[in-house]
């Protein structure tokens, strides 16, 4: 009976522990509204925000809310392309691609993204401190 306790205790243990995801390696990279003139290959500029709907912390909700705004991208200084984004949870899968057409290999694998600052009740945010933080798995 003690040898059954003690085998079923390690198949239990066992199956728990196998459930346990192994933790993944996520570093981030900004996207900030400063261009480096001299940067080559792709670089991505955060032009402006012209709307956050997100629902300010401290504050009860119906919705989350969504960002706008207006990304550049620029090839060996060049300017290639603005796109204008809305970061909501419906367009995430199309915000990652896009983000990947341009971010360097190493950084193709993208697992979040973000929009900061985050509101809060009560302070406005300037918009010259708006940036994207993106998280991508090394």
């Amino acid at each position: 009976m003690k040898k059954s306790v003690v085998f079923l205790c390690m198949i239990i243990s066992s199956a728990v522990l196998a459930q346990i995801p192994k933790s993944q390696k996520v570093k981030y990279s900004t996207i900030h509204q400063k261009i480096c003139h001299n940067q080559k290959g792709f670089q991505l500029v955060l032009k402006s925000i012209s709307s956050d709907s997100r629902c300010p912390e401290g504050v009860t909700c119906i919705w989350e809310g969504e960002v706008s705004g207006v990304v550049s991208v620029y090839k060996d200084s060049k300017l290639i392309e603005n796109k204008i984004l809305v970061f909501s949870m419906k367009n995430e899968n199309e915000n990652k691609e896009w983000f990947s057409k341009y971010l360097p290999k190493k950084q193709k694998n993208i697992k979040n993204y973000s929009v900061l600052p985050y509101p809060k009740e009560g302070v406005k945010i300037n918009p010259s401190e708006y940036y994207v933080k993106i998280g991508y798995l090394k």
